[in-house]
């Protein structure tokens, strides 16, 4: 005799149904679907909020937090940890300016990009952008070790390389020229700051957006700015007590 088994009932007989695979698992009651939903949507939002928190940031609010927020800050600090060890070891790679030689090109800037972000510096030693340029990749390369920093001669990368194009800057990634700036026309000219060449490394993705070197600049520029004003609030008042002075002087 055949037993029709209506599969979406919760009973014991169904229970061992499914543990032999002969009727399949409950779908999900919508509730728990809406519930997971939420609980999804929370986490997203709880790890936007601390993606960029500093290690010491999230320690601070991990002691903050109360028992339900505690586990999960603790949990995404051990991650956070784990990555931050990983990259550190990454950006350890490098540390410094490789001069290259033509024949040394092929291996050291295009095969190596494979591995990691590559910049090359085609230079013109006389040149004041190209020294302004080489001061900058110094900082950069200790910077940012993941990031491989070359200083070649134009005229020794290329044949015949104009004068007039030095300092050029290229990109490599997976052996392409993801981009490249003919003089540093574009990216600050005679003023080209750490910031403009922090930027040019975002914006081709050898940096992230979020990443901590880059905030902790903001921090440092947001304190000098403060210490500025400060200076200049002093500066006011002092040349305020001098004006008194002088007309102390001239009753």
């Amino acid at each position: 005799m055949q037993v029709e088994v209506d599969p979406t009932e919760d009973t014991e007989w169904n229970d061992i149904l499914r543990a032999h695979g002969i009727i399949p698992e409950r779908p999900p009651s919508p509730s728990q679907v809406i519930d997971d939903a939420i609980e999804r949507a929370r986490e997203y939002q709880e790890l936007h909020r601390l993606s960029d928190k500093s290690d010491s940031e999230l320690s601070a609010l991990e002691d903050e937090a109360n028992s339900s927020e505690d586990e999960f800050i603790a949990a995404y600090r051990r991650k956070r940890l784990q990555e931050l060890a990983q990259l550190q070891i990454q950006r350890q790679k490098f540390g410094r300016v490789f001069p290259v030689s033509k024949p040394e090109y092929q291996k050291e800037v295009t095969d190596a990009s494979k591995e990691c972000f590559v910049l090359v510096h085609l230079s013109l030693p006389q040149n004041l952008q190209s020294k302004l340029l080489g001061g900058l990749f110094m900082r950069a390369a200790e910077k940012y070790g993941e990031i491989k920093f070359v200083d070649i001669t134009g005229s020794r990368a290329i044949e015949g390389y104009p004068d007039r194009n030095c300092p050029t800057l290229l990109i490599y990634k997976d052996t392409d020229v993801k981009k490249q700036y003919v003089t540093l026309r574009l990216i600050g000219g005679d003023g080209m700051r750490m910031e403009d060449l922090e930027r040019v490394l975002v914006d081709v993705g050898a940096i992230k957006e979020n990443d901590t070197r880059l905030i902790e600049n903001k921090r440092s520029k947001k304190r000098d700015d403060q210490d500025h004003d400060y200076d200049t609030d002093d500066e006011a008042d002092l040349n305020k007590n001098n004006y008194a002075d002088d007309d102390d002087f001239d009753d």
